[in-house]
């Protein structure tokens, strides 16, 4: 006669691989026919941007995978709503944190543009305008840092002063810059 106990004793285990390789491959292949229609979309419809396909495919991807991983979770004994709590809980916090140091990490960001694309280097001479009948900060750059870019004032009003533009308003604003430090004379203002 054979021996049936070690079957019940295994079934909820290999009941439960079973359950989880079962979500993972329908996650696996939602994936990749949704994926795939997009892409088909893409090559249907040329008018659509490459730039919104590729975000689309992605978001896809990752709400698939996310989605599996909760079921997974969920069904090795995690409560969803454990799950759904946490979750929510670490995102609140994270667009707190997120909205707290946006100015910092948008003067970070900036700085790493200023020294890749290189729009001005120290020496130059640059003018931060206001708008195009107010003139605004002018100065020639004596360093770039991560936050900050520090310029001697050359407008007039205090010559000598140093000046520091967070590095941010250099993509916010209209910038004239010319090389090598060559400043022109100074404007005349009409009031």
């Amino acid at each position: 006669m054979i021996d049936l106990a070690w079957l019940t004793a295994w079934s909820q285990p290999l009941m439960r691989t079973g359950q989880v390789i079962l979500i993972l491959a329908l996650a696996w292949l939602a994936q990749r026919i949704l994926t795939r229609g997009i892409s088909r979309l893409g090559n249907r419809y040329p008018q659509l941007p490459a730039e919104l396909l590729v975000p689309l495919r992605g978001l896809t991807r990752w709400l698939i995978l996310g989605s599996a991983f909760m079921l997974v979770l969920e069904r090795l004994g995690v409560s969803a709503q454990v799950l759904w709590g946490a979750l929510t809980g670490f995102v609140a916090v994270a667009a707190i944190a997120f909205f707290a140091i946006w100015s910092v990490l948008s003067n970070l960001f900036c700085a790493l543009l200023i020294f890749a694309l290189g729009p001005f280097r120290i020496g130059d001479c640059v003018e931060v305008l206001e708008s195009a009948d107010k003139p605004g900060v002018r100065g020639r750059v004596l360093d770039i840092n991560l936050f900050y870019t520090t310029l001697e004032d050359l407008t007039g009003d205090a010559p000598g002063t140093w000046v520091q533009i967070p590095n941010s308003l250099f993509f916010q604003k209209a910038v004239r810059r010319w090389r090598n430090g060559d400043v022109p004379a100074a404007r005349k203002i009409e009031p």
